[in-house]
């Protein structure tokens, strides 16, 4: 190859990597100044703190209604200068997230899921009204519309929690509330439709203030079998919804990070 042809071919090439880099560079740029998904809800700093978590007890509330929280006490101050306990606990309860491998057979456990997915927007809808007359009563999507009309879309990466009122029952049998029949349960939970409606947006997790995201009578707990293998989480048994905002707050949630975790209890809160 002759001098200038060597010579045209290199400056050919650097030109040709010149643009690449130019254009990695623009893609980059882009990348770094795209939106992200908003975590918190408010444009300021919040002012309180709202705790959204029941206290945990060796006989709280069951969904299957055994004990699953016993408490051993390994060493005492008097004896040993210190206390320290032993837990023996089913990973679903009290307050505590449902992870998606709880209804999958390989989705994210606990200790998986994203950071970013545990602070998020959160929305509150109130079935209080119809869950007084209907122990029975599902969020629907007439709730979510009734919601959106009264608050404006929800939130990108929002957590959608349902507020019955339920949560004022935790230490009473009606937390439960089992029927005539002597094993099935009635209180309030999620609709199917109303999930697969939330599947369709950027929605995180879905909350709810009783023991299930299917309402208690559910012979199939098709919300759950909906909702967790589609890759998103559930909390279940959450307090002091009441309290909260139908929008502007902020959840934070404190998943435990355990390996292998179907899901875990949780200590969560509302930033308002």
């Amino acid at each position: 190859m002759c001098h200038h042809c060597v010579i045209e071919n290199v400056k050919s090439n650097m030109l040709s990597r010149r643009s690449f880099f130019a254009a990695a560079a623009g893609a980059a740029v882009v990348a770094a100044t795209a939106e992200p998904t908003p975590l918190f809800a408010q444009k300021a700093a919040p002012s309180k703190a709202e705790d959204l978590t029941h206290e945990l007890y060796d006989k709280f509330p069951t969904y299957f209604g055994d004990q699953q929280l016993f408490i051993e006490q390994k060493f005492n101050f008097k004896d040993h200068t210190f206390n320290l306990n032993e837990w023996r606990i089913n990973e679903h309860t009290g307050t505590h997230i449902d992870a998606p491998l709880h209804f999958s057979a390989d989705g994210k456990s606990v200790a998986e899921l994203a950071v970013e997915d545990l602070v998020a927007p959160l929305v509150v809808i109130d079935i209080r009204a119809k869950a007084t007359d209907t122990p029975d009563a599902q969020v629907t999507p007439d709730d979510i519309k009734a919601w959106t009309s009264a608050n404006g879309e929800l939130p990108e990466g929002a957590v959608v929690a349902m507020l019955s009122g339920w949560g004022a029952h935790v230490g009473s049998d009606k937390f439960r509330n089992v029927g005539a029949d002597g094993k099935t349960m009635h209180f309030p939970g999620f609709h199917v439709e109303a999930a697969k409606q939330l599947l369709e947006t950027s929605t995180k997790a879905i909350v709810v203030d009783t023991l299930s995201l299917d309402f208690g009578a559910s012979p199939d707990f098709i919300v759950h079998n909906t909702w967790l293998p589609a890759g998103r989480y559930g909390i279940e048994g959450v307090a002091n919804l009441e309290k909260l905002p139908a929008t502007g707050a902020t959840i934070v949630v404190g998943a435990p990070k355990v390996r292998g975790g179907t899901g875990g209890p949780a200590r969560v809160f509302a930033l308002v």
